[in-house]
């Protein structure tokens, strides 16, 4: 009888953990989670205040933009958080495929990339992207509006647009963790 007891009590915490974290937006499901083959929502992001990282994405003078608007190919758009201890170690990886992609970009083969650090304010995105030394654009997204649009996926969360011969973005890859070594993640997106 005490046997069956605790079954049902430790049944009871899986099945409120399971509704708790479906309710929360960590399935995948109707979340908002960009879909491999679908589009990237039209958020209106702020742009850095740094010209060097404005110049990178190709915006232009301006004060918010879209990822439709960054120049490139393809864009890999990495969602983050300082306080995210995933997220620091992949840091030098992610840095690693960043200096690949920009030895072997070429017109008509770009590839860029873009943090967007949520719930993170322009100070923590500073913080961590000059303690990890991260060479490209991170944006805040302080209260999260961002990461809601997107499904609140965990961090780190990468989301890779590629250009159509329309040049609207597609979604071509969309997980969460690593993507393994920066030469087979170069790879499968660019091809050799």
């Amino acid at each position: 009888m005490r046997g069956s007891k605790n079954f049902y009590a430790v049944l009871s915490v899986h099945v409120l953990l399971g509704i708790w974290l479906g309710c929360a937006g960590w399935g995948h499901a109707g979340s908002g989670v960009p879909e491999v083959g679908g589009t990237f929502p039209p958020l209106v992001l702020e742009a850095p205040k740094d010209p060097a990282m404005r110049a990178y994405l190709g915006i232009g003078d301006v004060r918010t933009f879209t990822v439709d608007q960054v120049d490139a190919d393809v864009v890999v758009v990495e969602i983050l958080s300082m306080y995210c201890p995933y997220c620091q170690r992949e840091a030098p990886t992610v840095n690693t495929f960043y200096e690949l992609a920009q030895k072997r970009n070429r017109p008509g083969k770009t590839l860029k990339i873009l943090g967007i650090g949520a719930g993170n304010t322009a100070f923590e995105v500073d913080v961590f992207a000059q303690k990890y030394k991260v060479p490209f654009p991170v944006i805040p997204d302080g209260d999260y509006v961002v990461h809601k649009t997107l499904g609140q996926v965990r961090t780190p969360y990468f989301i890779v647009l590629q250009k159509d011969a329309k040049g609207t973005h597609k979604v071509v890859y969309s997980q969460p963790g690593g993507f393994g070594t920066p030469e087979e993640f170069y790879r499968r997106l660019m091809g050799p």
